[in-house]
C-alpha cells in the first residue's frame, strides 16, 4: 500500500493506523510523486488525498488509469460534496473516505477495494 498526502502528520497517522493490518511500502507528498511511486512499487492500493500540490489526487488517478494501472485507488479527503465524489469515481476510484471518518471507514474501504468492490464513507449523502 502506498500513502499520498501533502501533510506529514496525516501521513504519520495513516501509517500508524494502517501498518497494523497492511504493508505500507511507501509515501508520497504530492500527486506527481504518487504516480512515480505507484509505477515503481506497483502497490495493491493507493490511499491518496484529493487536494495536493504539483498534481492533485484526481489528476494523479486519471494518469494512472490511463496507464492501465492495476493499483486500486482510495481517496481520503475533507471534501464531502457530490461533485468531488463523482469526479473521484470517474478518475477510477474504488473508495472515497472522508478524513472525518478516517478511523472508522478507511480500513473497511481498503478491504472492499482489495475485494474489487466500491466503498463510500457513510458521511456522504448519495
Amino acid at each position: 500500500m502506498l500513502l499520498a498526502d501533502d501533510h506529514e502528520k496525516t501521513l504519520a497517522k495513516l501509517r500508524a493506523i494502517l501498518s497494523k493490518e497492511f504493508e505500507v511500502v511507501g509515501t508520497a507528498s504530492n500527486g506527481r510523486e504518487a504516480v512515480a511511486e505507484v509505477e515503481r512499487l506497483n502497490p495493491d492500493v493507493l490511499v491518496i488525498d484529493i487536494s495536493m500540490p504539483v498534481l492533485d489526487g484526481l489528476q494523479a488517478a486519471s494518469q494512472l488509469r490511463g496507464k492501465a494501472c492495476g493499483t486500486k485507488i482510495i481517496f481520503l479527503t475533507v471534501h464531502e460534496d457530490q461533485d468531488y465524489l463523482d469526479a473521484a469515481f470517474a478518475a477510477g476510484a474504488y473508495g472515497y473516505v472522508t478524513k472525518s471518518h478516517l478511523t472508522t471507514d478507511l480500513v473497511p474501504a481498503i478491504r472492499e477495494a482489495i475485494s474489487g468492490h466500491k466503498y463510500v464513507s457513510k458521511s456522504i449523502q448519495q
